[in-house]
């Protein structure tokens, strides 16, 4: 008997499962013909703070409901280009984050072995670590866009050397990400030390806090991370809180005076043409926003990502 929470092997889809689908797309149960997979990761056991994040792709799925094909802005269509379906959620194991772990990372070997693009609805940021560990294996070190309030660079928390809070200190000494190529937006808050951010400075990453962003177009900041990636594997990691606790209330670590949604949406528009290899957006709390904005807003975001993917035109 095949346990619940053993990760996929192959094209094999059967240990998925999740309500409804993102968008309304078709779901899944093989990888064959598919050039996107989008999926969920529902885990909260990496959070240092409040949890919930687990409800994250439920509520996702349902808010994209009204999100329509055609992209009225870019001109985007990009189900007209892609074969994109919703393949569930990964059965991780609630009660173990090392397990957890390793079951994403086992889950997305399976998926990033082909030549799908995974575009993951979390759970917290600790989902990133073991993707970003799968995508190294194809395609070595990748260029990386991280959007959040907070660089998750810390060495531990509580002890625990694998959090949503440890993942790009992890990452960096696994030498799955390029250090300067590494995009920091939004950064914020109160901190440990002034080394909080630093340290990662000293690595090679870019850093551009939102104090810095305010009042801004983040069109050109966009265009110059573009620039910069080159042809390189680029990963996109969005945590819904480096947005203002005004726009997506529903998170775990909340930081006031973060970026606005036309900001999200100039900074994720301003990238297309990158090499993007995979993506997320993490962090929606439902139990914190009660009224679905945030969930709303994370599951436009996810599209306005799907509209940027390489293969998608404007018409």
């Amino acid at each position: 008997m095949t346990e619940y929470n053993q990760p996929i092997s192959g094209n094999d889809l059967a240990r998925f499962s999740g309500p409804g689908t993102f968008m309304r797309l078709p779901q899944a149960t093989s990888l064959d013909g598919l050039d996107v997979a989008v999926l969920g990761i529902p885990m909260d056991i990496g959070t240092s703070w409040r949890s919930g994040t687990r409800f994250g792709p439920k509520q996702i799925r349902a808010e994209s409901a009204m999100i329509r094909p055609y992209n009225m802005a870019t001109k985007a269509a990009p189900f007209e280009y892609l074969q994109i379906a919703d393949i569930g959620d990964l059965a991780i194991n609630t009660f173990s984050l090392p397990d957890s772990l390793r079951i994403i990372e086992s889950s997305y070997d399976a998926i990033v072995g082909t030549s799908v693009v995974p575009v993951a609805m979390g759970g917290d940021h600790s989902i990133t670590l073991p993707i970003l560990r799968s995508i190294a294996k194809k395609y070595g070190p990748v260029a990386v866009v991280h959007v959040d309030a907070h660089a998750d660079v810390n060495d531990d928390m509580f002890g625990e050397k694998e959090t949503h809070g440890t993942v790009f200190r992890r990452a960096y000494e696994e030498g799955l990400i390029q250090a300067d190529k590494t995009y920091q937006v939004g950064l914020r808050g109160t901190g440990y030390a002034a080394s909080d951010f630093t340290e990662a400075q000293g690595w090679g990453f870019q850093q551009f806090p939102a104090s810095e962003l305010w009042h801004r177009s983040l069109n050109n900041l966009g265009a110059e991370i573009r620039r910069d990636i080159g042809n390189r594997p680029v990963y996109i990691t969005y945590d819904i809180d480096s947005l203002d606790p005004a726009y997506a209330p529903g998170t775990g670590t909340p930081e006031i005076g973060g970026l606005t949604t036309p900001q999200a949406l100039e900074l994720i528009r301003a990238l297309r043409g990158a090499n993007i290899v995979g993506c997320d957006l993490v962090e929606v709390s439902p139990p914190y926003d009660t009224t679905g904005n945030t969930a709303l807003t994370g599951a436009n975001l996810l599209y306005e990502m799907l509209c940027i993917l390489p293969g998608v035109t404007t018409k």
